[in-house]
């Protein structure tokens, strides 16, 4: 067997030194902005304003945007490491920028030069944010199902009308994107589907002038996710010109469904990190625990029971960090990553639940109580498991990869 010799022997790099440096930027802002600041926010329900304004000063809503409009130029992978970093703190922070990130992939891959010209240099500061809108009251998983729709009128606009549901940033953002039928009598249905680029005022229930027929109902109230608005979207109708079709008439009518299908693999190597995040957050907050909390005349980190649960938690989510790095990495090489995309969504979202499901045992009754940082995560945990498709969608998804890619 061939070892490595003296003269052979690298130092082992997980991250370059760039990645290096502003993961450990955004970790000491998480540590000192985000993690003694959450409770508050949590208990609230409020927006976190001044974690928002800070995050656009540091640069955070243009990661991944191309420098010539304003951004960092980062990859997918560096910005899996931010989203991981931002959920150890909290996941609602890490909403924030989510959807706001998938509109600009939309616009950096699909956008015209003028929609890319228009909206990414004032996305890449943070002035204003994005969000994206699929799911409808009566249609979750199956996208094809969706029955808003979208009618061309006599001058050439396009009138958009139906109900959304659970729109991330809905009340907040300044643009949506979002998938409406344009031909209801496409067979198959998702050729009939086009994304348009809709904009709206930032905080205003009731939209007029120019965005009049948009209406955002009060937001959902949430089990966990909060501080972040989840909110419906009401087009009645919106009148959307035809330059604001995601590509433009030309090439994107029609086209909405795959383009919506493109962003959510990258989608789900977000909501991946999350999960790696908040388990990564939990596994701290039980290793520091259970090595102060005695029982029986000493720590039960001591106890044999809780460093196997402490073994298992930390194998978990270092798996969990490793598939979901591989399914980014190979996405920023321009390869097919929808498989291993799923398998990082499903691993990093259970793994997530059940890691804080196990800190939160460690805690015993304490974890049960408002004044431990478990609580909040014991609450937010369940969301990854139905962001971006559930689990039981992943493995849809996974299984019909591996049978295309092994056919006989």
């Amino acid at each position: 067997m061939a070892v490595a010799t003296e003269q052979e022997q690298t130092t082992y790099q997980e991250m370059t030194d760039e990645q290096k440096a502003i993961v450990e930027m955004v970790r000491n802002f998480v540590d000192n902005e985000i993690i003694p600041n959450a409770e508050e926010y949590d208990h609230e329900d409020k927006f976190p304003e001044p974690i928002v304004e800070q995050m656009k000063e540091l640069g955070l809503f243009g990661v991944t945007i191309p420098e010539q409009f304003g951004g960092m130029g980062l990859d997918l992978t560096t910005y899996a490491m931010i989203v991981e970093e931002l959920s150890r703190g909290w996941i609602s922070i890490s909403g924030v920028v989510n959807t706001h990130f998938i509109g600009s992939y939309l616009l950096m891959k699909f956008g015209t030069d003028e929609q890319k010209q228009h909206f990414l240099p004032k996305m890449a500061t943070g002035e204003i944010r994005a969000a994206f809108s699929l799911y409808e009251p009566e249609v979750g998983s199956d996208v094809q199902g969706i029955k808003s729709t979208a009618t061309k009128g006599d001058d050439g606009s396009w009138e958009l009308n139906g109900q959304k549901m659970w729109v991330t940033n809905g009340l907040g953002s300044a643009v949506v994107f979002v998938l409406m039928k344009s031909d209801p009598k496409a067979d198959p249905p998702y050729k009939g589907m086009t994304c348009f680029i809709t904009e709206k005022e930032p905080w205003k229930e009731t939209n007029e002038g120019q965005y009049a027929g948009l209406e955002i109902p009060p937001k959902i109230k949430k089990m966990g996710y909060k501080g972040v608005e989840s909110t419906e979207l009401v087009y009645n109708g919106y009148k959307c010109p035809p330059e604001r079709i995601l590509g433009g008439e030309e090439n994107g009518l029609g086209q909405g469904f795959r383009q919506m299908m493109d962003a959510l693999e990258v989608g789900r190597v977000n909501v991946a990190a999350r999960g790696v995040g908040i388990a990564q957050r939990a596994l701290e907050l039980a290793l520091r625990y259970s090595q102060e909390r005695k029982t029986f005349g000493k720590p039960i980190a001591q106890h044999q029971a809780i460093q196997f649960k402490l073994a298992d938690m930390a194998t978990k989510v270092e798996a969990a960090r490793l598939v979901t790095r591989k399914a980014a990495r190979m996405k920023d090489a321009g390869e097919r990553s929808d498989l291993e995309a799923g398998m990082a969504k499903l691993l990093a979202s259970e793994t997530g639940k059940e890691v804080v499901e196990e800190s939160f045992r460690i805690h015993g009754g304490y974890g049960y109580s408002k004044e431990y940082e478990i609580e909040r995560l014991y609450r937010d945990a369940p969301l990854l498991l139905i962001g971006e498709g559930t689990s039981e969608i992943q493995r849809m998804v996974i299984g019909k990869k591996l049978l295309e890619r092994h056919k006989i």
